[in-house]
């Protein structure tokens, strides 16, 4: 019997821990979910059987970390990106293959020989963004190269986004629907780099929200597309050395962007220092810490004026509706200027039980084959059922199920840290997630004049 372990039960393994306990008796697997929290674990597997038990475990316990991995043939890890080290060692030590839905580290990628030496596989960023956008876009890519196409344009956003049905009188469009922490902090810690028309271009932190392109998708309508920090990295796991346009990043509804763009001027998104005393602080007063002194005039009038926008405008509508001028207060003593606006907006950003989300999709790929300029912009759309099973935790938990079954059921797969940007995976993997999960893209051919 082979025998699988999971660690960290989060909202991502919803769709993961189904789909593997699924198939346990038909494939002979045994399935152990870890946490932080028992009863998360609990809650995560539900019922236990003689094929399926959940734990308590404290990871950075290393000789409780390994006697829970004792004789396992894969590990799946979704806790914190940054404490994936301690789950891949362990797995390196005992020979393990190891799975993540998280961005490849440098660290990760330092453990490729010793990974190889012991044949196995430690495969990351299969997930949804990351993971079907490299799925997707490597199987574009690649189809056009075997017909003798030379790519010259790659273009690649992904949106977690509301369901036109949930938006009701929302003015911005959106919830949260992945982890909160890491939207409010988008856009901190470096410039955004990436490649227009064979130039290099670098945008500053504090002008990411200000730089952004319309986007029409078919059947799911318009959007802006934010630059992601560094679409650069792409270049060589995409072979796309000599592309003259590289370009990744997020999408949200119009007018997001410029709304979101006031809290990063009047410093709400900063987390490199701590606000005292926020317990005793009103979401109106938190605002006017950012503010000049003037005790005559209104907070609404003061930030109106700093950030020279209109009593009437889309963005103040917004601001207003966000809560940012309540006078609710803080439950914690201390906190971050973003802890700080994390939660004001998660009293209005959190799903309610009836909402469903939506992950939208969009590549677009210009290349010249035969003395002709083609393009293709390809789409998916994917909603969620309710606040539960949402459209996002499908779609990160699925791929990572889907490769685990591969790993275990003895298909060919080269050894080594890597992500699943090779036929050997993406084939599969997108084919199962197409023909069982409706997870399906729409292409279509457009006009391309180059540069």
């Amino acid at each position: 019997m082979k025998r699988i372990v999971l660690i960290g039960a989060g909202l991502s393994t919803k769709s993961l821990v189904p789909y593997l306990k699924d198939r346990l008796e038909s494939h002979q697997w045994y399935l152990r979910v870890l946490d932080r929290d028992l009863k998360v674990a609990q809650h995560r597997l539900g019922e236990e059987t003689s094929q399926c038990s959940a734990a308590a475990i404290d990871i950075t316990d290393t000789t409780l970390l390994e006697l829970e991995l004792a004789d396992t043939d894969v590990a799946i890890s979704m806790v914190p990106a940054h404490m994936h080290m301690n789950v891949a060692k362990a797995c390196l030590k005992l020979s393990i293959h190891l799975l993540t839905a998280s961005y490849l580290s440098d660290e990760m990628k330092g453990l490729d020989q010793e990974v190889k030496a012991k044949n196995l596989v430690f495969l990351n960023e299969c997930g949804l963004d990351p993971g079907i956008d490299h799925m997707s876009a490597m199987r574009l890519l690649d189809g056009i190269r075997e017909n003798g196409g030379d790519i010259r344009l790659f273009e690649s956003f992904t949106g977690g986004l509301l369901s036109p049905e949930s938006e009701g009188d929302n003015p911005w469009r959106y919830k949260f629907t992945w982890n909160p922490r890491n939207v409010v902090l988008a856009g901190q810690g470096g410039a955004v780099k990436f490649i227009q028309e064979g130039k290099y271009k670098y945008i500053p932190p504090h002008m990411v929200f200000r730089r952004t392109e319309l986007i029409n998708v078919s059947g799911y309508g318009k959007f802006e597309g934010l630059a992601n920090r560094d679409s650069l990295k792409y270049k060589e796991a995409y072979q796309l050395e000599d592309v003259g346009t590289l370009y990744r990043g997020t999408l949200r509804r119009p007018g997001f962007a410029r709304a979101w763009d006031s809290f990063v001027k009047l410093g709400m998104t900063d987390d490199s220092y701590v606000i005292e005393g926020t317990n005793d602080l009103t979401f109106r007063e938190y605002t006017n810490l950012f503010l000049a002194y003037n005790p005559k005039d209104s907070v609404e009038l003061k930030l109106k004026y700093y950030l020279n926008i209109p009593q009437d405008s889309d963005i103040m509508s917004k601001l207003v509706w966000a809560g940012i001028f309540s006078d609710n207060k803080f439950p914690f003593e201390k906190g971050t200027p973003a802890q700080c606006l994390e939660f004001i907006l998660k009293r209005v950003w959190s799903l309610n039980q009836s909402d469903k989300d939506m992950i939208v999709m969009f590549h677009k790929v210009g290349w010249s084959q035969g003395g002709e300029l083609k393009m293709v912009e390809s789409s998916m759309g994917f909603e969620g059922m309710d606040s539960s099973k949402t459209a996002m935790a499908i779609t990160v938990g699925l791929p990572l199920a889907i490769a685990t079954k591969l790993v275990l059921t003895g298909q060919t797969l080269k050894p080594g840290v890597q992500m699943p940007i090779t036929k050997e995976w993406y084939g599969p993997i997108l084919d199962e997630l197409e023909a069982d999960f409706e997870v399906t893209f729409s292409d279509s051919m457009v006009d391309y004049k180059g540069y």
